[in-house]
């Protein structure tokens, strides 16, 4: 049988995820603004960073000081993400991890929030990448890590410059505009819209996911090597991937 001509000749080695809209339904920041009587506001400002103007340090601010955060409401969000996790991402990462591909989580979100949600993922802590907040010692908001490159819309490109150092082949899945900074320097970019679809984003990327399932990554991420020595319940989740791509559910 002859491959699809974006199967991929080489293996991966490692697999970058974007967090909010791509790993969890839910936009961290959006819920925290939700659960603080200012989810309109903030929910607006975060469409505007993902699909129009790109993030930014100002507006990073704008939407904590509307939030002001409890170090509690952050730990409990971590649970959030997991619980909104998306269909299959946790079979997804397992196999990945199986046939040996590191898995990192690079997210303009917020610690201790994102690493906790990777550690519930079991992408290893020293892989999960995010903005450190700081609190008083009642637990206020006080502060966001300002060093961070994770705070301006190409934040993800240096992170990503960094793996890179580590691993020849990456791919990386993300949803939003400081996702899409990464495309030339990846083996492969997928965009993902099974939570929030993006015109614009979806225009820029070859591969685009329109389904909630992210069983459509085995297929655009494993070559035929790989393909052939999956497990069976691994077959099965690759097959539903290969559905939907030929259900027209994935822009390729």
């Amino acid at each position: 049988m002859t491959s699809p001509s974006w199967q991929l000749s080489s293996p991966l080695s490692a697999i970058v995820f974007d967090c909010d809209g791509t790993l969890s339904a839910i936009e961290g920041i959006d819920f925290l603004a939700k659960n603080n009587g200012v989810g309109e506001a903030v929910q607006s400002l975060t469409q505007d960073a993902m699909s129009k103007t790109g993030l930014n340090p100002a507006l990073y601010q704008q939407r904590l000081d509307l939030v002001f955060p409890r170090r509690e409401q952050v730990y409990a969000l971590g649970h959030q993400y997991f619980a909104h996790r998306i269909p299959d991402v946790s079979d997804v990462i397992s196999l990945f991890k199986r046939l040996n591909k590191s898995m990192y989580l690079v997210s303009a979100g917020v610690n201790p929030a994102v690493k906790m949600f990777g550690e519930l993922l079991q992408i290893p802590p020293e892989n999960v990448y995010a903005v450190d907040l700081r609190f008083d010692q009642q637990g206020n908001f006080l502060d966001f890590e300002r060093s961070s490159p994770l705070v301006n819309n190409d934040g993800k490109r240096e992170i990503v410059r960094q793996i890179k150092t580590r691993h020849k082949n990456v791919l990386h899945v993300g949803d939003g505009l400081n996702d899409v900074v990464t495309l030339d320097l990846v083996t492969r970019f997928i965009g993902y819209g099974g939570v929030a679809y993006r015109k614009n984003i979806a225009e820029l990327c070859r591969f685009y996911i329109n389904t909630r399932s992210l069983a459509s990554l085995l297929p655009l991420a494993l070559t035929v090597e790989e393909c052939a020595n999956l497990l069976p319940e691994e077959q099965t989740l690759y097959q539903k991937g290969l559905a939907a791509i030929q259900e027209g559910k994935v822009q390729v």
